[in-house]
């Protein structure tokens, strides 16, 4: 392992966030971007709009590496799998989704505060989200992260415009804390970004993001990978992304080895 790597494990370990110069290649990143236009002219079964109507559109798509094989390709390629293996510590790397966020000029609606793992339907430590934008990101317009915030400690996840609790019960959990109330009693971290760079964070990390106030579109591919640790959580719910009829083909607690969940990545292979 290079100094490098060694520095940005411990920075993972300490902060739960991380970003990585120089990830993808020009070529890469170029493969990343069609896809993402591709998903905005022909959406999947799980594309949504954040945004008010009649305001510029805030996108988002889940799960469709299926229709996008060269995705895997390329994100292999590039190394990906095998850096987040490293700064999981885990021998093994699956894929839990993709997702597409495009924010375009204008788009005033912000991400809220959030973590990402009570939204889903998996339990463990070893997990990480990647963003990966295809645009230059302004330090203004990035996602920022509560450094130290992926502890045990689980938030009410909220819909992204209007707020409201559809997974958790309301109370079941804690509210996220009003950082931007007092942003200055919150460790937040951010960088700008160029097409290329990678920010790759804990599920539990406390993260968000301002609208694009820029003249240019913000898109960005995130993926979600897993570590061996990850265990099946079904919900009373329908999570996001859902995946229906999977409590009828995993069992709670078991081991993500599913098809929809491909192994990208072996230590010593």
């Amino acid at each position: 392992m290079t100094t490098h790597e060694v520095t940005h494990r411990q920075q993972f370990e300490d902060d739960g966030v991380v970003c990585v110069r120089g990830v993808f290649d020009a070529e890469q990143i170029a493969v990343i971007r069609q896809i993402v236009e591709n998903m905005l002219t022909d959406p999947g079964p799980h594309g949504q709009t954040a945004s008010r109507p009649g305001e510029p559109e805030f996108f988002e798509d889940f799960c469709n590496w299926q229709r996008y094989p060269e995705l895997l390709d390329v994100v292999a390629a590039a190394g990906l799998p095998a850096l987040c293996g490293e700064l999981m510590g885990s021998p093994e790397v699956r894929l839990y989704h993709d997702h597409v966020l495009v924010k375009q000029p204008g788009a005033q609606q912000p991400t809220p505060w959030h973590q990402d793992q009570p939204f889903y339907n998996g339990e463990g430590r070893q997990n990480i989200s990647a963003w990966i934008p295809v645009d230059p990101v302004s330090r203004e317009t990035t996602l920022e992260f509560v450094a130290g915030s992926h502890d045990d400690t689980w938030y009410l996840p909220t819909t992204f415009l209007d707020q409201q609790a559809k997974w958790f019960p309301d109370s079941s959990l804690a509210p996220v804390p009003p950082i931007d109330e007092d942003r200055e009693r919150f460790p937040v971290r951010g960088w700008a970004m160029e097409p290329g760079d990678v920010v790759l964070f804990h599920m539990l990390t406390l993260h968000a993001a301002a609208g694009n106030s820029r003249t240019i579109p913000r898109r960005a591919l995130s993926l979600r990978f897993l570590g061996a640790d990850a265990t099946h959580a079904p919900r009373r719910w329908t999570t996001s992304p859902p995946f229906p009829g999977l409590e009828g083909e995993l069992p709670a607690g078991a081991p993500m080895d599913h098809p929809l969940f491909p192994l990208l990545w072996t230590a010593g292979h």
